[in-house]
């Protein structure tokens, strides 16, 4: 299941007194696991979002997305259970102007689904911004986050510096998924969408004037 967000275009004096397009964000919830607490997480994040003008939210919950593992050879197109499968998701990454990665720490790093997702695309990631809201023990998810970093410079990809992160016990989720120290963690979350929005019309505007060349 897609779900879809949105919040009004934000006003801003032009030339031509034309507000910019709201910019496009996919978020992606990264946890497939039984009792996971990203969906409280995503919920708490589009809510806080909400109230940030300029900004058109979409969501994909990867719990909701039956993406198979194996993947075609190199030129050969998906079956037709992953190309099922691509067609709930794909659109989405393609029309984003950036993203939000929502995302735990298992094991130091994040869930394979996640990274399942970021390999069946790549150009859809190019030259576009990318945010992280991380949870998880001690170290708040910011192992998972650091690896993540890597990964999508090599898509091409532009990491923003600031990102979320809910550190149980001091600023992790209440059981009704809002986060214990709620001033602090909007305050990160404003900060992050802050540079996701100056890097997604920065960027957007750049692929419009030249195509990027991977």
């Amino acid at each position: 299941m897609v779900a879809t967000h949105t919040v009004p275009a934000e006003t801003a004096v032009t030339t031509t007194n034309t507000p910019p397009r709201a910019l496009r964000v996919t978020v992606v919830i990264g946890s497939v696991r039984e009792g996971r607490a990203g969906r409280s997480v995503a919920d708490w994040f589009l809510d806080t979002a909400g109230g940030h003008e300029g900004l058109e939210l979409d969501v994909i919950d990867l719990a909701d997305i039956d993406l198979p593992l194996a993947m075609p050879d190199w030129g050969s197109a998906p079956n037709a259970a992953a190309a099922a499968a691509l067609a709930g998701v794909t659109p989405l990454l393609a029309a984003a102007d950036a993203f939000v990665i929502v995302t735990p720490e298992y094991n130091h790093s994040f869930p394979a689904a996640l990274k399942n997702l970021i390999d069946w695309h790549h150009r859809q990631w190019q030259a576009k911004p990318v945010g992280f809201v991380s949870y998880g023990g001690l170290g708040g998810g910011l192992r998972a986050v650091e690896q993540l970093r890597l990964i999508f410079a090599e898509l091409h990809a532009m990491t923003v510096r600031d990102s979320v992160s809910l550190h149980g016990p001091w600023s992790g989720l209440d059981a009704d998924g809002t986060p214990r120290d709620q001033a602090v963690c909007e305050g990160a979350a404003k900060g992050m969408l802050g540079q996701l929005l100056w890097w997604g019309q920065a960027l957007r505007d750049a692929r419009l004037t030249a195509p990027y060349q991977a």
